[in-house]
């Protein structure tokens, strides 16, 4: 299921666009949110981290950790008419070899057979996330700059040689060499992360608690993280994916520590030995405030930010991911093409 916007023509050719993401206010400070039947704080239901605001902040905003109200409604605005002009219907006259010159096509810029996803099929949510009243600029705000922090350069080198191993570099061998995402493994990006962050698409979240542990149901590749309350991590020798999450509750708060990742798996490129801390503060009936912070021996310094998950009355739909895999199937196959080509032509050099 990749569609999360749902669009709505009418006779007149009205676009009415019903998206998962508001925007909010400051923390109401008198807030007491609701226990479950275990007296934990409580975190349940369906949530959405849909946002338009970048996990890096844009390099002219330099420090600038957020923008102006007017600033901020001035990009949502934006953002809601890219998304009204992206959502017509495409002329059903216009040929294939016409769709590069097509605008507002692809939200990533590109045109034609490049684009991937045109935008109907992406939901990036439409509002700036707002935490503790600022109408953020990036969702990192650890280091100072909102940006990520470089890899020091021996941990560069290692990435380097693991994206050659795994496929990201031209390895074509078989499905093994690929990405996890292009072998429907896991999560594209770091939807289940973590951290969990929102991606083009399925960015919905099912939170359910016992009494010792906390269930996340991903829609993204249907993945599931299960942390264990008050609990000692696994044998370090252990790698798991999404790691292995322990929490505890702190207030109006679930700490969440999660080591022993998977080396396949590590953010941006990392480290297994990372150590990611993750904070849900349920802070109005409608939002939890998620932050989280990254500690990695392979970057030059420690990295984090925040962001909302809102309450949303989707329901979390199965992703079926192998049933529509073709991207896999199609880069084998190419790649077997290419190389019967190769020996054609080499064949035909022996006989010249």
């Amino acid at each position: 299921m990749f569609l999360r916007r749902l669009v709505i023509r009418i006779a007149t050719g009205t676009v009415v666009v019903l998206a998962t993401t508001t925007a909010f206010a400051a923390n109401d400070r008198n807030y007491k949110p609701p226990r479950n039947e275990f007296g934990q704080i409580d975190l349940q239901g369906t949530w959405n981290n849909a946002t338009i605001t970048p996990l890096e902040r844009p390099a002219q905003y330099g420090d600038k950790r957020a923008f102006t109200e007017a600033e901020a409604k001035a990009i949502e605005q934006k953002e809601h008419e890219f998304i009204e002009r992206s959502s017509k219907a495409t002329d059903a006259s216009v040929k294939v070899q016409d769709l590069d010159n097509l605008p507002n096509q692809c939200r990533s810029g590109s045109t034609g057979p490049m684009c991937g996803y045109n935008s109907f099929w992406t939901d990036m949510g439409y509002g700036v996330i707002r935490v503790q009243g600022e109408a953020r600029t990036s969702i990192l705000t650890e280091p100072a700059n909102g940006r990520m922090p470089p890899l020091k350069p021996e941990a560069a080198r290692e990435r380097q040689a693991r994206m050659a191993a795994r496929g990201r570099m031209g390895n074509f061998d078989g499905p093994e060499a690929r990405s996890l995402g292009e072998r429907c493994l896991m999560s594209f990006g770091s939807s289940a992360g973590p951290p969990m962050l929102p991606l083009m698409y399925n960015n919905n979240y099912q939170i359910v608690q016992t009494k010792d542990h906390v269930m996340i149901l991903v829609e993204m590749v249907h993945d599931v993280r299960v942390i264990r309350l008050n609990a000692k991590h696994g044998p370090a020798a252990l790698k798991r994916w999404m790691g292995d999450s322990i929490g505890r509750y702190e207030g109006d708060s679930l700490i969440v520590e999660t080591i022993n990742i998977n080396p396949i798996q590590t953010f941006r490129g990392g480290s297994a030995e990372q150590k990611i801390t993750e904070k849900f503060t349920r802070v109005s009936p409608d939002r939890i405030e998620y932050e989280f912070r990254i500690e990695d021996p392979s970057f030059t310094a420690p990295f984090g930010g925040a962001l909302n998950f809102n309450a949303t009355k989707d329901s979390v739909y199965e992703y079926a991911c192998h049933e529509g895999n073709y991207a896999l199937h199609g880069i084998l196959a190419g790649a077997r093409e290419e190389e019967r080509a190769a020996a054609e032509q080499e064949k035909a050099k022996g006989r010249d």
